[in-house]
């Protein structure tokens, strides 16, 4: 799986790829992410929120965008500024340090089908590549909540 950044990597407007970030103000506390389409900057999809992680839903951003993108025999890049969820993305399993409990059973089961679906679909042909925030700014997927 590429994952990928480089200056022959930089997005611009008009660039085909979807740019995914998460939100959590509390770790744990209410998690969400969404996926946001670069040229358009419209918001195809969008999850949450529910009790996780801020990591947790950079990581499950990145396989919902794989997985949309499989789904409509769509290719292109999926950016993240996330280092830790490109990270448990190349091992296809997160590492999340969560406690699973009976209060956050649903969280546990959805990062399980992630992961699940990781392992077994090929998604080589859209690039995961890191979001340079310090040259670029903020991911367009931010929820502007920092």
């Amino acid at each position: 799986m590429p994952i990928a950044n480089s200056p022959t990597h930089t997005p611009q407007a008009t660039t085909q790829c979807l740019a995914v970030d998460a939100s959590c103000p509390g770790n744990p506390g209410p998690m969400e992410y969404r996926g946001v389409h670069l040229p358009s900057g419209k918001v195809v999809f969008r999850f949450g929120p529910m009790q996780g992680t801020n990591n947790i839903g950079e990581f499950l951003a990145i396989v919902h965008a794989l997985a949309l993108l499989k789904k409509h025999g769509a290719s292109m890049p999926v950016y993240t500024d996330s280092k830790t969820a490109l990270a448990w993305l190349r091992k296809q399993k997160c590492g999340t340090k969560m406690a699973q409990t009976a209060e956050n059973a649903d969280l546990f089961a959805i990062v399980a089908r992630a992961e699940a679906w990781l392992h077994h679909n090929d998604y080589s042909d859209c690039p995961v590549r890191k979001w340079d925030t310090t040259a670029w700014g903020e991911i367009p997927a931010d929820f502007g909540r920092k």
